[in-house]
């Protein structure tokens, strides 16, 4: 019984922990690195791109950009993996006629790309996608009817970037305190019991190990009464 009470309380522990080092708005909000991403799982219709904009930043985000390789591998694994997304995800670019270059709609840097070839297409309303079958980039029209989910992204604020090492320092010294006087606690709950049972035991069994029983202490009684009536 304590170990089933030691395992339950070990897991809450656990589940506490994450949620106290998770920076993102929900559970249902991926955490990687200094941000959290959100694939939106409804196929919805729209007129324009800021349609489906409209999707993240209605919950604080905005359309997904990548600035990496490995960010761009994690979101494809997330993809195939736990979010089962669509062949093709609209990623958050567009292409700016002025100064002929893609851009991100959250005004990041474009620091990285992994387009596909296609080379010598007009890219007057090109939006950006992505194919989640091997995680290239591909070039398409903005002027989208529907989409089939929505991908999008919240940077961690920089006070909760700054403070999550102490937060993670101080769930861990929390939790280890709290786990060392809960086991602390058992044991002494355990001597205790054992202590009880022991002391109850060894009391009957002397009792029954008696050299006297009920016949010798009554024939001894009646002997010293009748020495009392001879006196």
């Amino acid at each position: 019984m304590p170990g089933a009470a030691l395992s339950t309380l070990l897991l809450a522990l656990l589940s506490l922990a994450t949620a106290t080092v998770s920076d993102c708005p929900s559970p249902i909000w991926v955490q990687f690195k200094d941000s959290c991403y959100i694939f939106l799982q409804q196929t919805i219709k729209v007129e324009s791109i800021e349609d489906v904009r409209s999707q993240c930043t209605d919950h604080g985000a905005d359309m997904i950009s990548i600035h990496n390789e490995e960010e761009n591998a994690f979101i494809l694994d997330t993809l195939q993996n736990q979010w089962k997304g669509p062949d093709d995800v609209l990623l958050g670019m567009f292409y700016d006629t002025d100064d002929a270059s893609f851009k991100w709609f959250d005004n990041s840097n474009m620091t990285f790309d992994k387009w596909a070839d296609q080379d010598g297409e007009d890219l007057v309303d090109t939006c950006g996608f992505l194919y989640t079958k091997t995680g290239d980039w591909r070039k398409g029209n903005c002027e989208v009817s529907s989409v089939e989910g929505t991908l999008c992204k919240a940077a961690i604020p920089y006070d909760k970037k700054y403070l999550s090492d102490k937060h993670i320092l101080i769930s861990t010294l929390v939790i280890a305190g709290t786990v060392t006087l809960t086991v602390f606690g058992l044991i002494i709950w355990f001597l205790y019991k054992r202590n009880s049972g022991s002391g109850f035991t060894t009391v009957f069994s002397t009792a029954s190990q008696s050299p006297y029983n009920d016949d010798c202490v009554l024939v001894v009684a009646e002997e010293n009464e009748y020495a009392v009536q001879l006196d």
